[in-house]
């Protein structure tokens, strides 16, 4: 056989190889989409209470002793914290970009919001804006260079 047609046959094979990915990638992507969409809310319940009552027939239950039942439950509130702090973290998330999205419309509109609104009041009186007298410190604040002021 001549070089030119091995070549010629392995560039074939080649060609065929990748035309069968994009196929089998074509076909993976229907059947999940066919897959999720079968998924009706009352074929999931029958498909969980078959598959309760074959678990419920195997009597799992005869081999759960006390420790292996609190185990169980440690594993189950870990599950739950595990969800609760991805929920948490979503919600963070969400807070922030609301106030950030609040923060840079208030920014935009800084301008016209700050003569459409009178001054505010101060939040701290006056009376507390005088400074203290400097005073020397007593022998032991000043040998710990710790000082009450």
């Amino acid at each position: 056989m001549k070089f030119e047609r091995l070549r010629h046959r392995v560039q074939r094979a080649e060609q065929l190889v990748e035309g069968r990915a994009i196929q089998t990638q074509t076909h993976w992507r229907t059947l999940s989409q066919v897959w999720r969409d079968s998924w009706t809310p009352g074929r999931i319940v029958i498909a969980g209470l078959v598959s309760g009552f074959l678990a419920g027939r195997a009597e799992p239950l005869r081999s759960m002793n006390g420790a292996r039942w609190l185990q169980m439950v440690g594993s189950l509130s870990s599950l739950f914290a595990t969800v609760q702090a991805a929920t948490a973290a979503d919600q963070a998330s969400e807070a922030a970009d609301t106030a950030q999205a609040v923060q840079e419309e208030q920014e935009a509109g800084a301008a016209p919001a700050a003569s459409a609104y009178p001054p505010e009041e101060p939040l701290v009186d006056e009376a507390f804006d005088e400074e203290l007298p400097l005073r020397q410190p007593m022998p032991a604040e000043a040998a710990t260079e710790m000082s009450e002021r």
